[in-house]
C-alpha cells in the first residue's frame, strides 16, 4: 500500500500528513523535535503491512506550516493529534511517538484516554521542567530568532546526527539532507523561539500515574538525548508499561533498531 500524501488544517495550521488507511488497526505516527515523518522512514514501510498509518509533521517542523501565531504548546500539539483523529473518523487509536511526540503522545493520552488503545514511546522526552523565565523573556526580544539560527547553525548537520546515532556508520548523506532542510526556513527558527515560550514541562509522576493505557517504552541504552534511567522512570509511574532496552543503541532507535522495534510494536499491539 502506498501512502496517500496530503495537507489538512487542523487547529487553524497547514499539516502535511501521510496516510493510508483501511480496515486494519490504525497506528499514529508523532515524530520529536526539529523532525519530522521522515523519524520513520525505515519503519512505515514495515507497519503499513499490518497498520492503517497516520502520520504527520508537528506546526512548525517538516513540511507543516511554521505558523506565527500558533502556541506550540504540548497541550495544542495533543488538540492537534485529537483534531487529526477526529479528521479521519477514528475512534479507537493507537500512538507511537519518538521524543518529544512521546510526551506529546502521553499528553494526548491524558486528555482523551477513550480513544486510545495503546501507546509506543520510543525514546520518549519525560520530567523536562518549563524554560525558566529568562530565557522565556528572552523570546520576546526583537530578532531573538536570529540568536537561535546561530546557535543552531553554528554546528554541521552530521555533528547534530552524531548526537542521536549510536552506530555513526548509519549517517548518510541522505539523512544529512532531509534532516538539513529545515534549517534553511526562517519560520523554523521562529517556530523553535515559540516552542521555547509556550512548551509546557512534561507530565509529572503524578499525573502519569494515572495513564492506565498499555504503554511500551523502547529505549537505546547508548541514548545521548533522552538518558534511558527516563525509560526506566517512566516505567516506574505508568501503572501498565513495559520497556525493552537496546545495547549499543542511541536516540534515534527508530533508525538503528527498525526491525526489532517493529516486531515489538507487532507484538504489543496485535498479539
Amino acid at each position: 500500500m502506498q501512502l496517500n500524501q496530503t495537507y489538512i488544517k487542523l487547529c487553524n495550521v497547514k499539516i502535511y500528513c501521510e496516510y493510508g488507511i483501511n480496515e486494519k488497526p490504525p497506528l499514529l505516527l508523532i515524530h520529536g523535535f526539529a523532525s519530522s515523518i521522515y523519524t520513520f522512514n525505515l519503519l512505515i514501510p514495515l507497519l503499513k503491512e499490518y497498520f492503517s498509518i497516520i502520520a504527520i509533521d508537528l506546526p512548525g517542523f517538516g513540511r507543516s506550516e511554521k505558523s506565527a501565531s500558533f502556541v506550540y504548546s504540548f497541550q495544542n500539539y495533543a488538540k492537534i493529534v485529537a483534531d487529526c483523529m477526529d479528521y479521519f473518523k477514528l475512534k479507537e487509536v493507537n500512538i507511537a511517538g519518538h521524543s518529544m511526540g512521546g510526551q506529546i503522545a502521553l499528553y494526548t493520552a491524558k486528555v482523551i484516554p477513550e480513544k486510545i488503545k495503546n501507546l509506543v514511546l520510543l525514546s520518549s522526552s519525560g520530567y523536562l521542567k518549563r524554560a525558566n523565565r529568562a530565557l522565556i523573556f528572552c523570546t520576546y526580544l526583537p530578532f531573538f530568532h536570529y540568536f537561535i539560527r546561530r546557535k543552531v547553525q553554528s554546528k554541521e548537520v552530521r555533528e547534530h546526527l552524531k548526537n542521536v546515532f549510536y552506530q555513526q556508520s548509519l549517517i548518510t548523506e541522505d539523512y544529512i539532507e532531509e534532516y538539513g532542510k529545515p534549517l534553511q526556513e526562517e519560520g523554523f527558527y521562529i517556530s523553535l523561539m515559540r516552542l521555547l515560550r509556550y512548551r509546557e514541562g512534561d507530565l509529572s509522576s503524578m499525573e502519569l500515574k494515572n495513564i492506565t493505557i498499555p504503554t511500551l517504552l523502547l529505549w537505546g541504552e547508548e541514548d545521548q538525548v533522552v538518558p534511558v534511567h527516563i525509560g526506566h522512570r517512566l516505567a516506574n509511574d505508568l501503572p501498565n508499561a513495559k520497556l525493552i532496552t537496546y545495547e549499543k543503541t542511541g536516540h534515534l532507535i527508530t533508525e538503528e533498531r527498525s526491525n526489532e522495534v517493529f516486531k515489538e510494536i507487532l507484538n504489543h499491539i496485535l498479539i
